[in-house]
C-alpha cells in the first residue's frame, strides 16, 4: 500500500534521508536497507498533547541509520477506547512506511484480556502476547512470542514457519523516568540463548526532557550479515517497545 500526503512530513523535519538500495533477490520490498546497517536509532516523536494533557495519542516513530539519515516510518494504528481503557495491554497495529511512502511492513498485536504478566506467560496461549511481523503487508515472515519468566522479560523470535531463531532477554527491572538515569538494555541473543550477538538500549534522555515528554529514544545493534527478516523482527522491538514492556509484571 502506498500513502500520499502528509504521513512522511512530521518525521521529516530533516530532509537527509538514506538512499535506497538497490532491489535485492529474497529481500522483502523496502527492507533492502537493513542489508546495511549493523546500528539503528530509533526516535520517538514528541506529542504535545499527551506531554501537557497526559491524553495517550498513536505512538510515532522516526528510524535512522548511525549517520542520523532517516530510512523508515513507524506509526501507530489503535482506536482510542482501546489505548485508553487497555493502556499498555492493549492490541496495537503498527504501520511501517519508507521514503517513498511505500508501506514495508505491518507489526500488529492481538489484544488478550490476561496476557502481560511475565510469571504466567509460560502457562498457556492466551497468557503471553504474540506479536506477528507482515513484510510486505500480508506476508507473514515471521513472530515475537513472550516467554515464562519468574525474574527477566523474555522473547523468542520465530521465523515464518515457527522455528526459534534468536532470542530476546531484558533487564531484571525496567527502570523508566527522570529520577532514573540508567539505560534499559534488551539483549539480542542466539536461538540457544548462549551467546549475546546485539542489544536494544532505551536510552535516558536526560532530567528535563524525561520530566517533560514521553517520547524514548532508542539504539539497536545486531550484526551486519544478520538475515535482513531477522533483522527486521528485533528491529520492531524497539517500535512497540513502550507498549509491550511496560506491560511486564515482574
Amino acid at each position: 500500500m502506498q500513502y500520499a500526503g502528509p504521513l512522511t512530513k512530521e518525521p521529516g523535519l530533516t530532509n537527509e534521508w538514506m538512499n535506497r538500495p538497490a532491489i535485492i533477490s529474497g529481500c522483502p520490498p523496502g527492507l533492502e536497507y537493513l542489508t546495511q546497517l549493523d546500528k539503528v536509532k530509533v526516535e520517538q516523536l514528541v506529542s504535545l498533547v499527551e506531554a501537557f494533557t497526559g491524553f495517550e495519542r498513536n505512538n510515532k516513530y522516526v528510524l535512522r541509520n548511525a549517520n542520523n539519515e532517516q530510512f523508515l516510518y513507524a506509526f501507530e494504528d489503535t482506536d482510542t477506547c482501546m489505548r485508553i481503557c487497555c493502556g499498555n495491554q492493549r492490541g496495537f497495529k503498527f504501520h511501517i512506511v519508507d521514503n517513498l511512502k511505500q508501506e514495508v511492513m505491518v507489526i500488529s498485536r492481538e489484544f488478550k484480556f490476561c496476557a502481560g504478566c511475565c510469571w504466567c506467560a509460560g502457562c498457556c496461549m492466551c497468557c503471553s502476547f504474540e506479536v506477528r511481523v507482515e513484510a510486505p503487508p500480508g506476508n507473514l515472515i515471521g513472530t515475537i512470542k513472550q516467554k515464562g519468566s519468574f525474574w527477566k522479560a523474555s522473547y523468542d523470535i520465530l521465523d515464518e514457519i515457527g522455528n526459534v531463531i534468536l532470542k530476546i532477554e531484558g533487564p531484571c527491572c525496567i527502570c523508566d523516568g527522570p529520577c532514573c538515569p540508567c539505560d534499559n538494555e534488551f539483549k539480542l541473543l542466539t536461538s540457544d540463548g548462549m551467546a549475546q550477538i546485539g542489544n536494544l538500549t532505551k536510552e535516558y534522555s536526560g532530567f528535563a526532557k524525561e520530566c517533560c515528554t514521553l517520547a524514548d529514544k532508542f539504539s539497536i545493534s545486531f550484526p551486519m550479515d544478520l538475515s535482513v527478516k531477522a533483522k527486521g523482527k528485533f528491529l520492531l522491538k524497539s517500535d512497540f517497545f513502550k507498549v509491550l514492556s511496560h506491560s511486564q509484571i515482574h
